[in-house]
């Protein structure tokens, strides 16, 4: 089986490295060099030719993801794409692709394990997605680096957050109702920012995603003069400061609460969200190999079967990824 991976950065390398042990035959594409054990093509993968792959993994920073993806999709390949472009897959042009999108933590797994509730319990009351990945320890300055593109990660907090409140689709400004949450025992904050995407149409009365970060961090965000590409240098990812990622996935409805709570601290050299993002993407590759997941069209992470959605779960926690799940009464 031929794999196609465009984008080497902390996720591509990973789902890279990842798939080629998994025994893929795996083609890593980038427009700057790489160190992989998979065979790697240096320029613009999206120029590239990828007539031999079975699969194309698009991991590409999300300003250019989507048009990369308008050129896979028009050549006809089975796409899955780590991208998370403001512009989102559903919105493609009629093409021949087949196109499996968002498939990281959150969006991704987050979409996985509500749409579980929604096939169990039916219409939601309300659901509740807190997700962030951040040093282990606060500091003096950010308190803060940014796991994957930084320039996404400013897009996050200035694009306008949409949820549904009263069961219809609202727009709210990014970063609003910041309040204080328990993250594992740690103090955080939590704030809105548009991480829905595709769950906007699940049926809920109340839908909203929140960021998680050390206290203080959007507050200094919120008063910075520092420009983007400045902001970049701020945030840059130092891969010897502990981190981790942690999310909790909340839904309610008739009477009951289920809260699933998803942490990591990185392993064996890799940081935790480029494993928990990245196992997902791995694990929904894998699963296409096995078995033709879908035939046509673009679907989101909740179009999985739910033995899918199952088996990607069982995938993480073998990896050593800690996900739990709790049942109660309202």
């Amino acid at each position: 089986m031929r794999i196609h991976c465009l984008g080497g950065g902390l996720v591509g390398s990973f789902v890279t490295r990842q798939l080629h042990d998994a025994g893929m035959e795996v083609h890593l594409y980038d427009i700057v060099e790489r160190e992989t054990p998979a065979s790697f093509h240096l320029g613009d993968a999206s120029l590239a030719d990828h007539s031999a792959a079975d699969i194309v993994v698009n991991m590409v920073p999300g300003s250019i993801g989507h048009s990369v993806l308008k050129t896979l999709h028009r050549e006809g390949h089975r796409i899955v794409d780590l991208s998370f472009s403001e512009t989102t897959p559903d919105q493609l042009p009629d093409g021949p692709g087949v196109v499996l999108w968002d498939v990281g933590i959150a969006p991704g797994l987050s979409n996985m394990l509500v749409a579980l509730a929604h096939r169990e319990l039916g219409a939601l009351d309300e659901v509740t997605i807190k997700v962030g990945g951040n040093p282990a320890e606060p500091d003096e300055e950010w308190s803060y680096m940014a796991p994957f593109s930084p320039h996404d990660v400013i897009a996050e907090y200035t694009r306008p957050a949409r949820i549904v409140k009263d069961g219809k689709t609202t727009v709210v400004p990014a970063m609003a109702e910041l309040h204080t949450i328990n993250a594992n025992g740690r103090t955080m904050e939590a704030f809105l920012t548009d991480g829905l995407r595709s769950l906007i149409d699940l049926p809920a009365s109340s839908m909203g995603e929140y960021t998680v970060r050390w206290p203080g961090h959007i507050q200094r965000y919120q008063s910075t003069t520092l420009s983007p590409e400045e902001l970049v240098e701020a945030w840059h990812f130092d891969h010897q400061r502990p981190e981790f990622t942690w999310m909790e996935v909340m839904v309610k409805t008739a009477g009951k609460t289920r809260t699933w709570t998803v942490e990591d601290l990185g392993k064996d050299g890799d940081s935790s969200m480029a494993r928990t993002t990245g196992l997902v993407t791995v694990a929904c590759v894998m699963a296409w190999t096995e078995r033709q997941l879908f035939d046509e069209g673009i679907h989101p992470p909740e179009h999985l079967p739910s033995e899918v959605i199952h088996g990607i779960i069982e995938s993480l926690q073998n990896q050593g990824v800690s996900i739990k799940l709790d049942i109660r009464d309202s």
